[in-house]
């Protein structure tokens, strides 16, 4: 293959890898402005081990899973409204990426990884300072309700606008969890879109890890085939939204 051919096969394959990026199990830098991770494609169920319905989402309601790891947090909300679409959004170190939009019927579900980039604030057994403010509720972190808040330094993250960072000291805006919906209408979750804290996360928590699952080993297994959903209030036993 000479030179001119073998740059017009790069070339076809990296259009075909900005377009559908989780097509390969690999960070991806994409001359569109896409960075995302997939990891194994997991189905949410409830305790009971049914699927998720989307469309039976209480709306503007907080849920809480774990991917793309066993003890790496996430949040799930239905906004209630549609998101907004191909956002470009902008990591701490410059690098920018598209989020593509919500999913659902009506394109208002969206997932989070619930670690705050600011310090590493999450959601834990005894309390939450990581939440979804609905749109009639008040906090301190931003002018109105309908974001994500981190209360322990009251940064805000817009929803609507792939978790972008609104307000506060959090030197960019929250990965997201992409989901997909199946012709059932089950929620599946298929990778991470944008940059996340997962190594310091670990890092920084091994005894918090070690208290939970035993092992902090444990809270770095990848999560496969299914993963359980349950209201944030359930797995947490005070939420401290300010």
């Amino acid at each position: 293959m000479n030179r001119r051919n073998f740059l017009k096969v790069v070339g076809a394959t990296a259009a075909v890898i900005a377009v559908n990026p989780s097509s390969i199990s690999q960070t991806l830098y994409a001359s569109n402005g896409d960075l995302y991770k997939t990891y194994e494609k997991v189905k949410l169920v409830d305790k009971a081990g049914n699927p998720i319905v989307a469309s039976k989402l209480k709306k503007e309601t907080n849920y809480f899973f774990t991917y793309p790891y066993s003890g790496t947090p996430a949040l799930l909300v239905d906004i209630g409204e549609p998101t907004k679409k191909n956002v470009k959004l902008v990591t701490e170190d410059g690098e920018e990426y598209i989020f593509k939009g919500g999913c659902g019927k009506n394109g208002s579900i969206v997932a989070v990884s619930a670690i705050c980039p600011h310090q590493l604030t999450h959601p834990k057994p005894s309390d939450s300072f990581f939440n979804y403010v609905p749109k009639s509720g008040k906090t301190m972190a931003y002018k109105s309700g309908g974001v994500f808040v981190c209360s322990s330094h009251l940064s805000a993250y817009d929803p609507k606008e792939g978790a972008k960072k609104v307000s506060g000291p959090a030197p960019q805006g929250l990965a997201t969890i992409i989901m997909e919906v199946d012709e059932n209408d089950h929620l599946w979750a298929v990778g991470v879109l944008g940059p996340n804290k997962f190594h310091d996360y670990f890092k920084s928590f091994k005894p918090e890890f070690k208290a939970i699952y035993g092992n902090w080993r444990k809270a770095k297994k990848i999560v496969k085939v299914k993963t359980p959903v349950m209201l944030l209030s359930e797995y947490s036993k005070e939420i401290i939204q300010y």
